[in-house]
């Protein structure tokens, strides 16, 4: 009976439209978009608009002892939204304020629920840029991006979610409401508790608005596009790029793989045999065309067969197209499951011939586009989810390629986050000492380990 009675508590501290026992909408907000990730059946949907709000859910949740699960926009990909069995999902949807935007600071502050395009654009129209881009921007909210510290395409200038936080509201497991960082440009008193939340996935507590750092916004970026006939020859260029001086705003990867099912799902004109695209960006204004073109002249001296450099905006945008068909090129070739390894820029061709072993290993296909710039790759296991022999394969294959990455002096997820998909390579990643000093801090933060305690850690 103690589920029947949080219920009727948090209708009457939230309002009854707040309040949703609908079995379907349960069912629908189960889980985020991660595959192979186990989802329970949640007791409740509650949609919080104010911290007062959020306060009422987490002490209610904990009188009775019942596990909350913090939900945005659902768009991540390691199961770290994903429903346990009789707990309150809790989602920030209404909480969807821009409450500042401050050009003289070049700050925002903002609810979680915002989304990270319309946050993008507003800031925009006051001259100002947020960086942070992850390729979900259009569907997924500032809140989710902080839990995974999520990160995009421009993170090899820029940095990842976690660069841009200053500052963090957040209410506790014990329902008290605590301020993490600050608003001004520095500042070094104390832990740096803002950090230990960013990337936390809900673990620690429930964020409630966020002071974010902007940046003068940059103008239009020009693209350079060039193709290779080996991995090697793609990979030597992105590491001749970086190693110039110059710092392209985007530089991307596409292996031969991808480049093939991209080529097989809309003509863009690439070679037969092609091994390797390499994409650059750079958006320093008047010098962007003197960027691009030095991009390209390295490409050239590294055994480029095509290089294209764009002229205008319209013509980046052309150029960069191939990037974003990866998604939809693959899916036609069966179920994809999606890794997130980063490596040092100096593994990255290890890591490529270690994943293509792999692949004949588990007779799988595995195409690995990626973040080239920060060494931040997603091999993408692609299989027939209707054959389980192939399905086993793929998920052998799936922990191989972490197990691969690790070994290079890498990490298991670049920007994705660990959630549930990837919790026994981070045991393995911390070690036996880092690992107890993480379950220390979710302990310190979360003695009844209500929030979300079924992530991270096994």
């Amino acid at each position: 009976m103690s589920g029947d009675q949080l219920v009727a508590r948090l209708r009457s501290a939230l309002g009854d439209k707040s309040v949703v026992t609908d079995a379907d909408v349960l069912d629908a907000h189960r889980s985020d978009t991660a595959t192979f990730c186990t989802a329970g059946v949640p007791l409740v949907l509650v949609r919080p608009g104010s911290t007062a709000e959020v306060q009422e859910v987490v002490l209610a949740a904990g009188e009775y002892g019942v596990p909350i699960v913090t939900q945005g926009a659902r768009t991540g990909l390691s199961g770290a939204a994903n429903a346990i069995d009789g707990c309150v999902l809790l989602s920030t949807a209404r909480m969807n304020q821009i409450l500042e935007v401050s050009v003289e600071d070049q700050v925002a502050v903002v609810q979680p629920g915002v989304i990270n395009a319309d946050l993008s654009r507003a800031v925009l129209e006051r001259g100002l840029f947020y960086p942070p881009d992850p390729s979900s921007w259009e569907m997924s909210t500032v809140g989710g991006n902080i839990a995974t510290n999520a990160g995009g395409l421009c993170c090899v200038k820029y940095g990842v979610t976690g660069d841009f936080v200053r500052g963090l509201e957040v209410v506790l497991a014990s329902g008290e409401v605590v301020r993490t960082g600050r608003r001004s440009a520095k500042g070094v008193a104390g832990y740096d508790l803002t950090q230990v939340i960013v990337g936390s996935e809900g673990t620690l507590g429930i964020v409630t608005e966020a002071t974010l750092a902007l940046r003068p916004a940059p103008e239009a970026a020009l693209t350079a596009a060039a193709t290779f006939l080996s991995v090697e020859d793609g990979v030597a260029a992105a590491a001749a790029v970086m190693a110039s001086g110059l710092r392209p705003s985007l530089l991307e990867f596409i292996d031969g793989v991808t480049a093939r099912a991209i080529q097989n799902y809309r003509d863009m004109g690439l070679p037969e045999n092609v091994g390797s695209l390499l994409m650059a960006q750079s958006d320093r204004g008047p010098r962007a065309a003197e960027d691009v073109a030095a991009i390209a002249e390295i490409c050239t001296a590294h055994g480029a067969v095509d290089v294209a450099v764009a002229s205008d905006a319209e013509e980046s945008a052309m150029l960069l197209e191939a990037r974003r068909l990866v998604h939809y090129a693959l899916e036609p070739l069966g179920t994809t499951l999606i890794d997130d390894v980063a490596v040092p820029r100096s593994q990255l061709v290890a890591l490529l011939h270690g994943i293509e072993a792999i692949s004949k290993q588990y007779d799988v296909l595995i195409a690995c586009p990626g973040h080239i710039g920060d060494g931040n790759m997603h091999p993408t296991v692609v299989f027939d989810r209707d054959d389980p022999a192939a399905e086993a394969r793929a998920l052998e294959a799936f922990g191989a390629v972490m197990d691969l990455g690790l070994s290079l002096g890498g990490t298991i997820t670049g920007e994705h986050g660990v959630g549930k998909l990837k919790r026994q390579w981070l045991a393995q990643e911390l070690g036996p000492v880092g690992l107890q000093l993480q379950r220390n801090v979710k302990a310190a933060f979360d003695p009844q380990g209500l929030l979300n305690p079924d992530k991270l850690f096994l």
